[in-house]
């Protein structure tokens, strides 16, 4: 029999590691309902032409389309045959695929909206804590199927949106533990400014595809990616001297307004930015402008944001976002704008185990491990055991009447912190003793008493 295995870039998750994501779930979660959003869910799969051409050329390569059913007729299998070498050869074909997981939540978020427009209630805040899936190379925190987090506003041109869900940023990560986090904000239109000098603004997608790869690749290999897309000597001079910006914020304005300042696209990016550092609620907020980030899906056009833990941890970005002011359009609902950013989970995780950041107590699932000592302990067990779950306490009875030891094991290996035995003389007395097996010590109380125990 073949043994057994996971698809590539997929991973089990046993009740531990379960505990410990639940834990940034919850911690974001509570975040984003303490800022007015609500909850949405869209389904896993998506019809193939919501997704196809929305994330650029790059993203469309990593989306994973979804087999029709009935591929096994007999009197379909020459088109089958001959649909299946045109999907080989990169095509899209209905007769073969009409469907795709979903790459992330924003788009189905937008096809959400467009559906439901005339019935939302504008500004419309959602969040969406689901799985996406991407046909990527798997790698330290890069998976093929993983949770996104997302925080959305949509109805709303104002950058206060954009101040808050810096915010969100911060209250997420002050109370995960991820104390040096650095949020790297941008604006989609310096670098359309910066397209605009270097040949046209329909040029921005291939800059900015290639400079989100510098820290990568390096200044000279970004400038060869951009000389084969068409880019001169003189332009490429520019994208050099646009990428050497550096210093404080206040001095990288500066820079980018000598330098791009000329244009209405870059003006009006730097107006935007300095109304979001001149915010004073943000003052205590770790962020930087990095004209280097570009976030490279064609949705964006406005400011976008990218987080990442400190230094110590090289796993990448655990964040990111942006405006995106007319991203229902495509599905034929015009100037909706919005604005919204996501939580890389699996990432998190992986800071946070790396810095050893999740509390001790995340693992306790049962707190109160009731010993099996015998057939008519176990009742009287049992019935004190369902009166403490009414209380909400989270309590179990050992299987079967085996030796102290082995009850005991049981109870340190699934960290449960309490022990109640009732046996023949606890019994008799109505009685229970409590062992505290997180301080070792114990003590016995009457059986009343144990209902209104605090654990």
């Amino acid at each position: 029999m073949t043994k057994p295995s996971l698809p590539q870039g997929t991973r089990d998750f046993g009740p531990d590691v379960v505990r410990k994501r639940n834990y940034i779930f919850n911690t974001i979660r509570n975040v984003f309902e303490l800022y007015g959003f609500q909850p949405l869910e869209t389904p896993a799969m998506e019809n193939l032409d919501t997704l196809m051409g929305k994330y650029g050329e790059e993203g469309d390569k990593l989306i994973f389309k979804i087999l029709n059913n009935g591929l096994d007729n007999a009197d379909k299998e020459k088109q089958i045959r001959e649909d299946f070498e045109k999907v080989l050869q990169g095509k899209n074909v209905k007769g073969i695929t009409e469907r795709a997981l979903k790459y992330d939540l924003t788009i189905p978020f937008a096809r959400y909206v467009a559906i439901n427009h005339n019935q939302l209630s504008f500004p419309f805040k959602r969040y969406q804590i689901q799985p996406v899936w991407r046909a990527d190379r798997p790698q330290k925190g890069r998976y093929r199927e993983f949770y996104q987090c997302d925080a959305d506003v949509v109805g709303s041109n104002s950058l206060l949106n954009e101040a808050e869900l810096a915010l969100i940023y911060h209250q997420v990560f002050t109370q995960l533990g991820i104390k040096n986090y650095e949020v790297k904000i941008n604006h989609r239109k310096i670098l359309t400014a910066l397209a605009e000098l270097c040949g046209g603004a329909e040029k921005m997608n291939e800059i900015a595809i290639a400079i989100d790869k510098l820290d990568k690749i390096g200044v000279e290999k970004v400038k060869d990616e951009l000389k084969q897309k068409g880019l001169n000597e003189n332009q490429l001079t520019v994208v050099e001297r646009y990428l050497a910006v550096e210093g404080n914020n206040s001095e990288k304005m500066d820079a980018l307004n000598t330098l791009i300042g000329t244009t209405e696209s870059g003006r009006k990016g730097i107006e935007d930015l300095k109304e979001i550092f001149n915010n004073p609620h943000l003052s205590s907020i770790s962020y930087q402008l990095d004209p280097t980030l570009a976030r490279g899906l064609n949705y964006y056009t406005g400011i976008i944001f990218e987080a990442k833990a400190s230094e110590e941890v090289k796993i990448g970005s655990i964040g990111g976002g942006g405006r995106y002011d007319d991203l229902t359009g495509l599905f034929g609902v015009p100037n909706i704008p919005g604005v919204g950013i996501s939580f890389g989970v699996d990432r998190i995780y992986d800071v946070m185990e790396e810095l050893n950041l999740f509390p001790d107590d995340v693992h306790v699932g049962t707190q109160i491990l009731f010993f099996n000592l015998g057939e008519n302990e176990s009742k009287a067990a049992f019935t004190i055991m369902q009166q403490l779950r009414n209380k909400n306490i989270r309590c179990e009875l050992y299987h079967e009447n085996v030796k102290f030891d082995k009850q005991f094991k049981y109870a340190e290996k699934k960290n449960i912190p309490y022990v109640i035995i009732i046996g023949s003389k606890e019994l008799e007395e109505n009685t229970c003793t409590i062992k505290n097996l997180l301080q070792n010590s114990q003590q016995t109380i009457s059986q009343q008493e144990l209902l209104n125990y605090d654990f």
